[in-house]
């Protein structure tokens, strides 16, 4: 799965030493960012990061430690050379680390979060951390998509609630935030992680040949939600693309008109010829995708841009928009190469946009 968390949620409730190490706070210069996590069964690294080297091995033992006895902790890490530890010295900053050790407890809150994401619906994960000198730090973990009230106590639940539909109104994938309440009488002091998580962008790739497949492959590396579509079943089935999330065996020109086109949409058009490239492209025109790339040589471009003018199917400013030749000039030669070009470009175009 795309996100860390979803592993858990996918985990076995009755695996023994799992743990769940993630970046709560960071100052200054840090290998990783609040919201970070990774997974570790047994003191064994699994899934995911939160910094490398020095500062994951030293999370990696604790949680080997964490798996046995049972206790979470919150961990500090010193990266400025003026620290105490030389061996932290490496980026200038500071990070906080939760490492929670039953994880599991949650997984019921993990599978919500799973469904909601699975189904369109962005939300935010709410974890509380109470902790008091005389008690073991006690975690709780919610999952709230704005729409139910979150059953945390009286005196936090209002401000909790503002701050999560706020994330959620905001459509930021960074509003990453932490929230104090000071000790009470009955309880020590609590704080909240919130932490946002929205449905994978989603990558429509019209042309399941070779560039589309390879294409299709680097979409699931980078965490997009990969859909093939063809109308040839012998290229678009499970054997040929089996790093597709959707395989669409259909006219393409009427897959892409069915296609829910947005701002989290990301369009590559690597069809077997003109004609259907033209087909794939039509109904993307204005459609307000992120992106929409065509594959095609300039000679090939030009005479598909002079035919949608002359035909109206698009405006010269709607036909600037589209990215083509597609990928970034690099040199690339090969299929495999030509995919990491138009790979790059995807990056590049949906880091623009956060």
């Amino acid at each position: 799965m795309k996100n860390i968390y979803f592993q858990i949620a996918e985990t076995d409730p009755l695996t023994q030493g799992v743990v769940l190490a993630t970046v709560t706070a960071a100052t200054g210069s840090t290998p990783q960012k609040p919201g970070s996590s990774a997974i570790f069964v047994n003191g064994k690294l699994i899934a995911g990061t939160v910094g490398g080297g020095v500062v994951e091995n030293k999370v990696r033992e604790y949680a080997g430690r964490c798996a046995v006895t049972g206790e979470s902790a919150l961990l500090g890490f010193n990266l400025d050379k003026t620290g105490p530890d030389p061996e932290e010295a490496l980026c200038g900053g500071t990070l906080t680390i939760l490492v929670d050790a039953q994880p599991l407890r949650h997984i019921s809150v993990f599978r919500e979060m799973h469904q909601s994401i699975r189904e369109g619906l962005p939300g935010v994960l709410v974890t509380s951390i109470t902790g008091s000198d005389n008690a073991p730090m006690q975690i709780k973990r919610y999952w709230t998509t704005g729409k139910t009230e979150l059953p945390l106590p009286a005196e936090s639940r209002g401000r909790i609630s503002e701050e999560t539909a706020a994330i959620i109104t905001s459509g930021s994938k960074t509003e990453y935030r932490e929230i104090k309440f000071p000790a009470t009488e009955s309880a020590g002091s609590t704080s909240f992680l919130l932490e946002p998580l929205f449905p994978l962008p989603r990558l429509v790739i019209a042309g399941a040949g070779h560039v589309g497949k390879a294409v299709s492959h680097m979409g699931r590396f980078l965490d997009f939600e990969v859909t093939v579509i063809d109308d040839r079943s012998e290229f678009a089935n499970r054997k040929n693309l089996p790093d597709a999330d959707n395989i669409v065996v259909k006219d393409i020109g009427l897959a892409m008109s069915d296609i829910r086109k947005d701002k989290d949409t990301f369009i590559v058009i690597v069809t077997r010829g003109h004609s259907s490239d033209a087909e794939a492209l039509r109904p993307c025109i204005g459609s307000g995708a992120a992106y929409v790339g065509l594959m095609g040589s300039k000679v090939k471009v030009a005479t598909m841009r002079a035919k949608f003018l002359e035909n109206r199917w698009a405006t010269e400013e709607e036909w600037n928009e589209i990215f083509t030749p597609i990928g970034l000039e690099i040199g690339s030669q090969t299929v495999e190469e030509i995919a990491v070009s138009i790979a790059a470009q995807l990056i590049l175009r949906r880091g623009s946009r956060q």
